[in-house]
């Protein structure tokens, strides 16, 4: 519904059966246009033109090929800074503007001036403390190079010192050392979306282990893309190590601040990324010195310790212990005889004495000396008698039956 009010609205201004003149479209357009206002753009100058005090010439994109065309009539009447020329970057107020004549689309110039080193710098530093805020400039995140990595992704210019710089070093260290190498922009606009491309590429390749972004120094202008946001973000990105060989040392760009390893030069770089085959040779060697120290020693001390176990008198002669058993247990056997000779000897004695006491206590003895012993038929020995009663009369040598004729008590 709305697309067929909108066409009864253009039928009351035009047409199939009265449509518009040309002219009358381009002033409607021009109209149309110059009510767009006014906006701030930056980028870099193109095909300046001056034409008496008049400004030609286009303002390309910073990252892309896209570009406008820009105007100034009466540059000495507008805020235009003095000096300007081709590749500059700059900051410009530009308004559109349609000429009707020949249908075409500009942009008039109101002010312009080139993008300031100090303005630069305040960006840049703005930048770096937003990154530090969301840390990825933190140590924690930074990834570990690999001890020998088997390709290493370089990214630099195209026959630049910098490329010679890491190959020859690198390969001087471990000559087998491999290397995908992608040549870019390392200045300029255009340089930083470039290297992202590249680096990006090789991140997604499963043989490179470590990314190398090399250039060979340069002045402050020239390593900006080395801190444009894009780049620094998208190296924190990346999946594998990079490192920032960018050969400066007054100047640090931020991929320097999140790229996991920052090399002082290209040189560096290489040094830090592959380990030194000669290095590495000699700290094997030193490791084998070691050990075969290590073993030499210890053999010799399990030598020592067998021939000083082996020269002990159980060991010299292995009889002498038997023998050495064998004259104690004699030892012992004759003190045991002694022992118990004098023990036998000790209980004669005491069992002489005992015999004695014996038969100077026994009853037959005092009968022997002229005693008697009375005693009953049942054998129990009588204190008196009665008259008439059986008894027994025991004496040393004889045993009397008799009975009691008389009793005569005392």
């Amino acid at each position: 519904m709305q697309e067929k009010a909108d066409l009864e609205s253009q039928s009351k201004v035009s047409s199939e059966h009265s449509p518009w003149r040309v002219s009358q479209l381009s002033k409607s357009l021009k109209d149309w246009v110059e009510k767009l206002g006014r906006v701030w753009v930056e980028g870099e100058l193109q095909q300046i033109q001056l034409r008496g005090s008049n400004l030609f010439g286009s303002l390309r994109d910073l990252d892309t090929e896209n570009s406008v065309e820009i105007h100034a009539f009466e540059a000495s009447d507008v805020d235009i800074e003095v000096g300007l020329a081709q590749g500059d970057r700059v900051v410009a107020l530009v308004q559109p503007a349609f000429w009707g004549k020949n249908g075409k689309l500009t942009m008039r110039v109101l002010k312009m001036h080139k993008v300031g080193l100090g303005e630069l710098l305040e960006r840049i530093e703005k930048l770096r403390q937003q990154i530090i805020k969301e840390g990825l400039t933190d140590p924690a995140r930074k990834k570990a190079l690999p001890f020998l990595p088997g390709k290493i992704g370089l990214v630099t210019g195209a026959n630049s010192d910098a490329e010679k710089d890491v190959l020859q070093n690198a390969r001087n260290r471990w000559p087998e050392v491999e290397f995908e190498v992608i040549h870019t922009l390392v200045q300029g606009d255009r340089a930083a979306a470039e290297i992202i491309m590249a680096i990006q590429q090789l991140d997604a390749m499963s043989d490179v282990d470590v990314i190398i972004v090399a250039r060979g120094g340069g002045s402050f202008q020239d390593l900006l893309p080395f801190s444009d946001e894009r780049l620094v973000r998208a190296a924190a990105a990346l999946s594998k190590p990079l490192v920032s060989a960018i050969g400066h040392e007054n100047d640090q760009p931020l991929l320097d601040l999140v790229a996991d390893l920052r090399a002082s030069t290209p040189t560096d770089a290489a040094k830090r990324v592959v380990p030194d085959v000669e290095e590495e040779r000699e700290s094997i060697q030193t490791a084998m010195d070691r050990i075969h120290f290590r073993i030499i020693s210890f053999i010799e001390t399990q030598h020592q310790l067998i021939k000083s176990i082996v020269s002990r008198p159980v060991l010299a002669s292995p009889f002498g212990f038997v023998d050495y058993q064998a004259e104690q247990l004699s030892l012992l056997t004759r003190r045991l005889t002694e022992i118990l000779d004098w023990r036998l000897t000790q209980a004669s004695s005491e069992l002489g004495q005992i015999v004695t006491s014996v038969r100077a206590l026994s009853p037959k003895l005092t009968m022997e000396r002229g005693y008697a012993v009375i005693t009953n038929e049942a054998g129990e020995i009588l204190k008196q008698l009665t008259e008439g009663d059986e008894f027994t009369v025991q004496l040393a040598k004889q045993e009397i039956k008799a009975t009691a004729k008389s009793v005569r008590n005392k």
